[in-house]
């Protein structure tokens, strides 16, 4: 080899080698290689401690907290793994090794078609049959979805109110301030003073949202109602605790614990929970799948069974209007 080609190659293999020194300056900084968030991302116990506090604070309901078991970070991938603890339970989540996305878990999609498919034709199985089956719809009477769910049974509580026993119940707590708690009065003492009143109150308010519009069509004895308001209020403390924020959940939600009772019996957890003959079921916010979840816990299903109801899914609002999508999001 002459000397010529000799420098030729020399400088080839300097040139190689600055091109291969500079695309791993830019795979660092542009983190192709993984370097930058291994480098910069925080420590596994941070990582740890940050996706507790979000926990905590924003995904569980009142009264729950969760404590964290163990934070790991994967060096094959750009994960880090976080195990929690609520209320005796192991719940494996994911965060970004920036600690900036959350995963709360991964699904098996196997595992999960499988479980969906036995939850789908066990529902009902699980719910006993009566000659006169009991459903509670428990809600908040400002929550969107408590609303939604009320729209889908007001067809099947005034369809089914002579052989079924429907009621609306509150959850023992507020998130929608103290419009809410006066709300949940108001309904409370009319649906016990007259029920029929009460169905024709609940059809308007769930439309148009105001109870002083939906009140003045009604037949009903005004200074009753307010006796019942007062004296509930006071029996409760609901004014009183409201009052006080240091009687509230978490210190953010106030207590509304006319019907605590029911709420610990049937773990009501959020608006709407719906329970029939003591089971919480979760069919479909349509008329005609609420409709379907009652008929199923006769004994024997009466003839009003046989008519079908709408299988339009009600808006999570106040209103008339229908969506294509169903829901099971809740206030919790």
């Amino acid at each position: 080899m002459d000397k010529k080609k000799k420098c030729n190659l020399n400088l080839n293999g300097k040139v190689i080698s600055l091109v291969l020194f500079i695309a791993l300056i830019a795979s660092f900084l542009t983190g192709g290689f993984g370097i930058k968030s291994k480098l910069f991302s925080p420590s596994e116990q941070k990582i740890g401690e940050n996706t507790l506090s979000f926990v905590n604070n924003n995904l569980l309901q009142p009264g729950t907290s969760a404590s964290l078991s163990k934070a790991s970070c994967n060096s094959g991938v750009d994960l880090c793994n976080v195990q929690f603890n609520v209320q005796g339970q192991k719940i494996d989540s994911y965060v970004s090794s920036d600690g900036k996305i959350f995963f709360p878990e991964a699904i098996n999609i196997e595992d999960f078609k499988a479980s969906l498919k036995s939850n789908q034709s066990q529902t009902q199985e699980e719910v006993p049959t009566s000659d006169k089956p009991s459903v509670n719809l428990f809600i908040m009477s400002y929550c969107p979805y408590g609303l939604q769910a009320q729209k889908a049974m007001l067809p099947s509580l005034d369809l089914l109110k002579q052989e079924a026993e429907i009621d609306v119940n509150f959850v023992n707590y507020a998130m929608h301030d103290k419009e809410e708690l006066d709300e949940n009065l108001l309904q409370y003492c009319l649906q016990s003073q007259n029920r029929s009143e009460y169905i024709k109150y609940l059809n308007c308010f769930v439309e148009k949202g105001d109870s002083s519009t939906c009140l003045g069509d009604l037949d009903f004895n005004k200074s009753k109602l307010n006796s019942c308001i007062d004296e509930t209020d006071k029996e409760y403390e609901i004014t009183k605790n409201y009052n006080n924020k240091d009687t509230w959940i978490n210190g953010s939600y106030p207590k509304f614990s006319v019907e605590d009772d029911l709420n610990q019996k049937y773990q009501v957890a959020g608006s709407p929970t719906l329970v029939i003959n003591g089971v919480q079921v979760s069919p479909n916010r349509t008329p005609e799948a609420y409709k379907n979840a009652i008929c199923q816990a006769f004994n024997n299903p009466p003839k009003d069974c046989e008519k079908t109801l709408s299988q339009n899914t009600p808006v999570a609002s106040f209103g008339t209007e229908t969506t294509n999508q169903n829901t099971d999001a809740s206030c919790n």
